[in-house]
């Protein structure tokens, strides 16, 4: 696309906007991103994600950042344990030998990596779209709460389950899944919780059983991030008159929610070192179409939001990012850019979010401890 006076404008720094900004910019198109945090450093960036080959991996080739990835990246991570709610081991699958898999990198690493590849200013911090208004023609007025106006002939709509974009192109909100997540996390865990640390190994361990589990990943620098998951109602805690805020309280409503299950695994509720966050999981209809529309996209959360036991949301973020910067690169207009993007999107994003309900329908079930290990047998 041969056009330089050519306005993009991304919504949102997560790895899909990142990524799609730094392929266009590696071919010379200009283009900017805007996010709501206050700077790179305003918030946690969350736990580790696995680059899938065909996704994640080859929008990192695309963006010339491959071989800094392998230089960040964790092959041993690739570790995937199921324990049963006894405590026990009942599988334990290794790593790949051959440099083959799916290498575990921090989000906040695969953040830092992304924004580092862009030209100084791309980014500008602290614009928190209120409103997209069309102009005509494709062209949008894209209004920030902090009173700033910027005009884009494509707004690419990266930001994420709560899109603003997204009311440009569709009516769909996200739906609760049913299933919630009390986020907990151990510093120093080797040395700190060394129980807690060789139960989880160096990748992923899953304790699941009777619609509750355990989920403990291995980040870098010796944290280990928990999720202690369960079906329940979105309100599960205000109907216990439960005060979010008292870590203490929470404590004991989630001891009493696990009564039963192993102490080596209410450990992981007991010994956090990050107290308690409430992290109910939702997702967007299945499946989430619209109609082409001049002068905007979407790409990752914001066009097919899912649970993460898909584990494809950032692959799926950066492949869409680096599938529509090829798009923008390849076609003559904006219009036939979209059009040929969001044909491979829809399809595609729709196969996956079948995937991923069905995923935690599997996780979250009476069964699930059985339908768990028959899965990971296998597919390993």
């Amino acid at each position: 696309m041969n056009t330089p006076a050519l306005r993009i404008a991304i919504i949102g720094a997560g790895p899909g906007g990142l990524t799609c900004a730094r392929i266009l910019q590696k071919h010379g198109i200009p283009v900017t991103v805007h996010d709501l945090d206050a700077s790179r450093t305003a918030r946690n960036q969350g736990g580790t994600l696995d680059m899938h080959p065909d996704t994640g991996q080859h929008a990192l080739r695309e963006a010339g950042l491959w071989d800094a990835f392998t230089a960040l990246s964790r092959p041993e991570g690739e570790q995937m344990r199921l324990v049963s709610r006894n405590g026990l081991i009942v599988f334990d699958a290794a790593p790949p030998q051959d440099g083959q898999g799916n290498p575990e990198i921090d989000r906040g690493q695969l953040r830092d990596l992304l924004l580092d590849s862009l030209t100084p200013g791309t980014v500008r911090w602290g614009h928190k779209l209120t409103h997209a208004e069309p102009l005509g023609e494709g062209t949008h007025r894209l209004h920030f709460a902090d009173g700033s106006t910027a005009d884009a002939d494509l707004v690419v709509g990266a930001d994420g389950a709560w899109s603003k974009v997204r009311r440009l192109l569709s009516d769909a909100t996200p739906i609760y899944t049913g299933v919630t997540f009390v986020e907990t996390g151990f510093d120093g865990a080797d040395h700190r919780h060394p129980e807690l640390a060789a139960l989880t190994g160096n990748g992923t361990m899953m304790a699941l059983d009777n619609n509750q589990g355990f989920v403990a990943q291995r980040n870098s620098g010796g944290h280990i991030r928990t999720y202690v998951g369960m079906r329940t109602d979105e309100d599960w805690y205000q109907r216990r008159s439960l005060d979010l805020d008292d870590g203490h309280a929470v404590r004991e409503a989630l001891l009493k929610e696990f009564a039963g299950w192993s102490d080596r695994l209410l450990g992981f509720i007991t010994d956090t070192d990050t107290g308690y966050i409430n992290r109910p999981l939702y997702a967007l209809p299945v499946p989430h179409t619209w109609p082409h529309t001049s002068g905007v996209t979407l790409l990752g959360d914001a066009a097919h939001l899912m649970s993460p036991f898909s584990g494809m949301g950032a692959n799926l973020a950066m492949r869409d990012g680096a599938d529509l910067a090829s798009a923008l690169i390849e076609h003559p207009t904006i219009d036939d850019a979209i059009t040929a993007y969001e044909d491979i999107l829809l399809p595609r994003s729709s196969e996956a979010a079948e995937g991923a309900a069905e995923g935690i329908d599997s996780a979250f079930a009476p069964d699930s401890a059985n339908r768990t290990l028959a899965h990971m047998t296998q597919n390993h």
